[in-house]
């Protein structure tokens, strides 16, 4: 077995006190950083995110396996020619105003990070203009997501949409909704570009998005 496979199955199966050690390994043995990165972690990430869709594995196994994945990122990131090669895009992620739920979303934010993308959490109760000002500080962001547990602050995550669109940011940023009452039709409803029912779908979408904007420019 390859030493990226090794770092690959650890990363899976949530092994954090070794993962460091077997990155530091493929090292040594030439593998070059970006492909650990890729093939052994970012794809390992995407593995787990499948079983994780279709109830193979629950939101525990999940979370070990991230956490698995920023130790070996830990290791690997000064040996990478710079931090872009890390990233697949910027994106800034919150719970709406007057909703306090942050589960769902850290999940969110955690798999955004093991797809490669730099996250900008503001947290939870958070104002639509925060939401504008994140964008408006961060030039390259990508992508919004935006996430809502309640039925009752439904209206906050169509007032954020709508902020962003006043601002005239929506011809460069994707937005992205989630939360248990949100679903396809209501995504639909607010103008968002697009919603997920659960973190591992939601880290797919966003990297198509991206990759989509790269082979359009």
């Amino acid at each position: 077995m390859s030493k990226i496979q090794e770092v690959s199955n650890a990363v899976q199966s949530g092994k954090s006190k070794i993962v460091g050690g077997l990155v530091q390994e493929a090292l040594k043995e030439g593998y070059d950083p970006t492909e650990i990165l890729n093939l052994g972690m970012i794809d390992a990430m995407s593995i787990v995110g499948e079983k994780f869709k279709n109830n193979e594995i629950f939101v525990p196994e999940m979370l070990v396996a991230a956490r698995a994945m920023k130790k070996g990122v830990e290791v690997l990131k000064p040996h990478l020619a710079g931090d872009n090669t890390v990233s697949a895009g910027k994106l800034v992620i919150g719970t709406v105003a007057g909703d306090l739920h942050d589960i769902g979303k850290n999940l969110v934010a955690m798999m955004m990070e093991s797809a490669g993308f730099e996250v900008i959490d503001l947290g939870v109760d958070v104002p639509a203009e925060n939401f504008v000002n994140a964008v408006k500080n961060n030039s390259d962001v990508d992508i919004v997501c935006v996430s809502a547990l309640l039925t009752t602050t439904m209206p906050a995550m169509k007032d954020t949409v709508k902020a962003l669109t006043d601002a005239g940011f929506r011809d460069k940023i994707k937005v992205m909704v989630g939360g248990a009452p949100i679903n396809q039709e209501f995504a639909d409803e607010i103008g968002a570009d697009a919603y997920t029912e659960d973190a591992a779908s939601a880290a797919q979408v966003a990297k198509a998005f991206v990759n989509k904007a790269a082979t359009n420019n």
